[in-house]
């Protein structure tokens, strides 16, 4: 508000009849107790509530008989906008003034705290009470009022759009917010004051505006908190690492958990990892190489897709990655909401559409309904056992192997890769043969029969069918996966 609108709005509260379920005058010539404020806040945001209006009015400098006072209440600007955050910290949802403002009247100074009106079914509470006005009282709210407000609808929001932290000054937003690291990511120019940095926020549905009030979203704190721990809802999702001694979880090794957002700390994770993973000596014509074990590319592509398609609303729960000798697991809370089966050809499904729109923006991850695919891909290049994908009863899990020769290979496994094989192939538009699966498997062509074994494997678990039925040749004959 300019301060001839604040003018204008002084005079017309000074012109009211008196004080109201909505307007509240104090003296308040030097000081005023902390704790009332709090009650009167409550009062006056749940009354705005009930009767459907943007704002209430609280203003000190005025006596009861509306006469201009004027105060010395926290004459210091910096002092008495921090009652921003200190009523937040004791309200609840956080809500708080929507502003605080001086004016200048008859050469005296007045205060007008502009409150905000419940949030719809949630009452306002001050330290846990509610309370509420009759007339120029103020005193508990009622239970019928209490209730009224608490059988208001409140839209659908998905978990994304929800709020996260709610009534955030812009001091707030930058303090949460990695907003330096948001900017470089999206290659942004530098921005040239807060203002712009919060518009950018809201352009990308990172901070929200409603009532004149910013909320920093879900999606903004999943992405780009400083501290996931500062988010009363997030605070248990970071991503948590746990490289383990031999092939159980008894021997525990070393362990970290993530409290950045996924966007701003994905690379910084995924370096941690890839750091502690075994490697191998290839030898190539020329020289010995340290290759990893497990494909980087694989690598990360499941954690990705461990971060994206988890089911936040599942509390107490974060996704995992977990290192044995012998294999990589990597869990996410949720269970898959399609079958494991169809993960490398159904139609990507997500619970997080804009989570994973921005992933695969900042190149974090693939395009829809390729990240599976590559992660196979990247399996059959290094002649690794096929992944595995299970499907808990609230959770997902991707099992990455270490090297292992077929003789060692059980025929779960051995069925699993070449489903796996005939899916990508068709993916590709092409049709799974007897040769290409040796391939896959590095098995020599003179030891044709045991791929042949394999497929007949498969063909007699229902995972794959013959491209051409009519086809009576085995040596000729292609193979696609079951759908469906």
């Amino acid at each position: 508000m300019t301060p001839y609108d604040l003018a204008e709005l002084l005079r017309n509260l000074l012109a009211l009849p008196g004080e109201s379920e909505l307007v509240e005058f104090k003296e308040a010539n030097e000081s005023f107790d902390f704790d009332k404020l709090g009650k009167y806040f409550s009062a006056l945001s749940n009354e705005a509530n009930l009767r459907n209006v943007e704002q209430a009015w609280l203003a000190f400098g005025i006596s009861n008989k509306q006469q201009v006072v004027g105060t010395t209440f926290r004459a210091d600007p910096l002092k008495l906008q921090s009652l921003t955050k200190e009523i937040a910290d004791q309200a609840s949802n956080r809500l708080t003034f929507r502003g605080i403002h001086e004016v200048n009247c008859e050469g005296k100074r007045v205060i007008l705290f502009e409150i905000p009106p419940a949030t719809l079914g949630q009452p306002t509470s001050w330290k846990g009470h509610y309370y509420g006005r009759d007339g120029e009282s103020l005193g508990p709210l009622n239970t019928d009022e209490r209730h009224r407000i608490e059988r208001q609808s409140q839209p659908v929001v998905d978990f994304e759009r929800a709020i996260a932290f709610a009534n955030a000054s812009t001091s707030h937003i930058l303090e949460l917010l990695d907003w330096q690291e948001y900017f470089k990511l999206f290659d942004y120019p530098t921005p040239v004051d807060a203002q712009a940095i919060i518009a950018r926020f809201l352009q990308g549905k990172v901070v929200a505006r409603e009532q004149g009030m910013f909320h920093i979203t879900n999606m903004g704190a999943v992405l780009f908190a400083r501290d996931l721990k500062q988010f009363a809802r997030l605070e248990h999702k970071g991503l948590r690492i746990i490289i383990y001694n031999g092939s159980g979880r008894t021997n525990g090794g070393r362990e970290q958990t993530g409290r950045l957002g996924y966007a701003v700390g994905f690379i910084k994770a995924l370096t941690w990892l890839n750091e502690r993973l075994p490697s191998r000596e290839e030898i190539t014509a020329t020289r010995r190489e340290e290759v990893p074990t497990y494909p980087v590319k694989a690598i990360r592509e499941l954690v990705a897709n461990a971060l994206i398609h988890q089911d936040f609303t599942t509390a107490g729960s974060s996704p995992m990655v977990e290192v044995f000798d012998n294999r990589i697991e990597v869990t996410n809370p949720g269970a898959p909401l399609i079958n494991v089966l169809q993960f490398l050809n159904h139609t990507p499904i997500s619970r997080n559409e804009d989570i994973a729109d921005i992933m695969k923006a900042l190149d974090f991850c693939e395009s829809r309904g390729s990240g599976i695919d590559r992660i196979v891909e990247e399996c059959e290049k290094h002649f690794l056992p096929a992944p595995d994908f299970i499907r808990g009863d609230n959770s997902t899990q991707a099992i990455l192997y270490a090297p292992k020769p077929l003789r060692d290979m059980s025929s779960r496994d051995k069925v699993r890769a070449c489903y796996q094989h005939a899916c990508l192939k068709f993916a590709n538009g092409e049709a799974m043969s007897n040769q290409s699966f040796r391939e896959r498997m590095g098995i020599a062509e003179k030891n044709y029969p045991m791929a042949s074994r394999i497929i007949s494997d498969a063909l007699e678990a229902g995972l794959i069918k013959p491209y051409d039925p009519d086809n009576k040749s085995k040596k000729n004959a292609r193979y696609v996966p079951v759908l469906g």
